[in-house]
This record gives structure tokens, sequence and C-alpha cells, in this order.
């Protein structure tokens, strides 16, 4: 029997078995166009046209709103101002990357004036996206998610600078956890709103890379002092409203996890291989409470007979007793064909079977 992707995810979540596991991923934008290029209709929806499994995205908007304006653009490239109050230089190229420049916040004064501008309003959150689109995810039985966005990660990437928010994290620690807290709470009372206006949702999901390669951004000691409180708080008001919480974290977090899944997580992503995690020991020693989505290697994804190969060692392992959700360990790059991630879906549909 086929089941749907809320059904699919349901059961990961259950951690019992499915048709299949769920495939999901991000490619990027450059990845999209190549495929277009090589054959994929210009108007499909790239999951539909791969079969594979849908999941739908509400957020909000919790910024300053600092004005958005363009300093200097370029054929190459713009250097503008952020609603988070930082400049930014983004090249034109496709799927690049965009340079910080500056950082407005980035002292406990400026945090004062900018938290004041990071008011709870109706119209934070796009009625009209939900109004258009709600309906079509419910009647396609896609899986739905709540995006919050807090903690260590878009703090000091998207706000204040990571050596700022790094040194403050031990000389500042009032500073850093009160912006944790005023993110996470914002995030929290709009995400209300959404709920009890009827948008309801099957899990929440943040991003907080805490690790680079090898190693975590800070100890595990950090962690449960300063990041593990506001965590904790974002699992129980999913677990409140009855459905799972999800974390993205890039980087290795090895160190981490044992604290990490003390805060009440359901599944984790993206398990980056090349940067040092294990899904096999993760798996094997607590798979049977957290569901692991992710750990596929993506720098062998522009290789067929890796990938395949690669896909043929771990599907079966991770897949085990549900708890699985395939994708890259970070997204899918446009070094990956068409064909290839063709050959990719087909593969895990088969191996991924129950």
């Amino acid at each position: 029997m086929q089941l749907t992707s809320k059904e699919r995810f349901k059961r990961m979540y259950e951690h019992r078995e499915a048709d299949r596991v769920p495939i999901t991923d991000i490619p990027w934008n450059g990845t999209i166009n190549r495929w277009k290029r090589e054959g994929m209709p210009q108007n499909a929806d790239w999951r539909e046209f791969f079969s594979i499994d849908k999941v739908e995205s509400i957020g909000v908007d919790i910024s300053p709103r600092f004005e958005k304006k363009i300093i200097e653009d370029t054929d190459r490239y713009t250097i503008f101002t952020s609603e988070w109050g930082v400049t930014m230089k983004q090249f034109k190229e496709e799927d690049s990357t965009p340079e910080f420049i500056d950082f407005k916040v980035n002292t406990p004064e400026e945090w004062e004036k900018a938290k004041q501008r990071m008011t709870i309003d109706h119209d934070r959150i796009n009625w009209k996206y939900l109004e258009e689109n709600y309906p079509k995810w419910q009647k396609e039985q896609s899986w739905i998610q709540g995006e919050f966005w807090f903690g260590f990660d878009v703090t000091h990437s998207w706000m204040a600078g990571t050596e700022t928010i790094l040194i403050a994290m031990l000389e500042e620690p009032e500073w850093v956890t009160d912006m944790f807290s005023t993110y996470l709470d914002s995030c929290i009372k709009h995400m209300d709103m959404i709920w009890d206006a009827g948008y309801t949702f099957d899990s929440i999901t943040w991003c907080d890379d805490m690790g680079y390669k090898g190693t975590p951004f800070f100890s595990n000691t950090v962690y449960r002092e300063l990041l593990q409180p506001f965590h904790k708080k974002a699992v129980e008001w999913a677990h409140s409203k009855g459905i799972y919480a999800r974390l993205h974290s890039c980087g290795d977090i090895m160190p981490l996890i044992p604290d990490v899944l003390e805060t009440g997580i359901d599944t984790l992503n993206p398990i980056e291989i090349k940067a040092g995690m294990d899904p096999i020991f993760l798996k094997e020693k607590y798979g049977d409470r957290l569901v692991l989505n992710g750990g596929i290697n993506a720098v062998l994804w522009d290789d067929k007979d890796a990938i395949i190969s690669e896909i043929d060692r771990l599907v079966p392992i991770l897949k085990k007793d549900g708890g699985f959700i395939f994708s890259s360990d970070h997204s899918i790059p446009n070094s990956v064909s068409l064909e290839n991630f063709k050959a990719i879906t087909y593969r895990v549909k088969e191996v991924g079977k129950y």
C-alpha cells in the first residue's frame, strides 16, 4: 500500500515501518535550473517530477525590520543592508553565498534598540500565502512544519557576528541569553497566532548550526548553561501541541548529542558526514528515540556509482524499525545532474522499502 507523505513521516517519527523511507531534500536554485536544462519541465514541481515526498513550511518575520537598502550595485555583486541590520555583499553568480561585511547589532546597547523593534504583530505573518496554499497542502497530505528562528546560529550569523557572539557567550552571557529568549518568545507568540487561526502543522524545525569540521563551536557546559534551556522550551511548546520537534545543526556535534537528546528533540538533521558525524553510530546508540534525517554525503552525489554504493551501504541500516528520513547531509549542489538524481531516488525507493 502506498502511503502519503504525511503518513510516511508520521510513521518514521513513531519509529514504525512504512511502505518506504521518506525522501526529501533542498536543491540549490542552480540545481533546479540545471535539471530544467536537462529535461525537467520549466513549471514542474521538482518533488512531483521525481515522485518524492512533500514538506511544506510556515514561517514568520521576527526581525527588527531595519531598513533594507542597496548601497552598491554592479554587474557582479550587490552590497545591501538587511532587515537584521547586517551589511552584506551578494554576488550574482548562480548559487553564490553572501559575504557578511558589517553587523549593526554588535553590542548590548545596540541589541536593546533592535529588541524594541521586534514587536509582536499580526502583519508579521503572511496570511495571504497561508490562505492560498494551506488547503492544497492539506489535500495533498504533505508534511507541514513550522519554522522557528532562534538560537546560537541565527543570532551570530544573521545579526551580531560569529566572533562577537562566541566571546559574549563567555563574557556577557546575560546579553546572549536575552537574544535567544527574545527570538524564541517571538516565534512562539506568532506561531500561536497561526495555530489558533486553524493553520496547524505536524512539526517544528529550527536551524542552530553548532559545529564545524571536527568539533562543536563550544563545550557541553556552555551548551547546557546558555542554549539548552531554549531548545527545551521550543521542544516543550511543540509537544504541548501534540507535534514533533526537529533540530537542524550542521557541523560535527557528536560530543553534544547526549545533551541535545536530553532536550527531547525528535529528529536530527542533517548529520553532516564531511564534518565528522557518524549516522551508523547514532542509529545503533540512539535510534530507538532519535529520528535521523540526512547522513548521506552530498560530496558523492555527482558520482553515480559512489552514491549508489553509499545508499546501498547506509539505507538498509538506517531504515531499521523506522526513524529515518532520507536526504543529503546538507543540500543538493548544482553538480548533481538530472540523471544522477533520478538514479538516487530510484535506488532509495528500492532499498528503502519495508
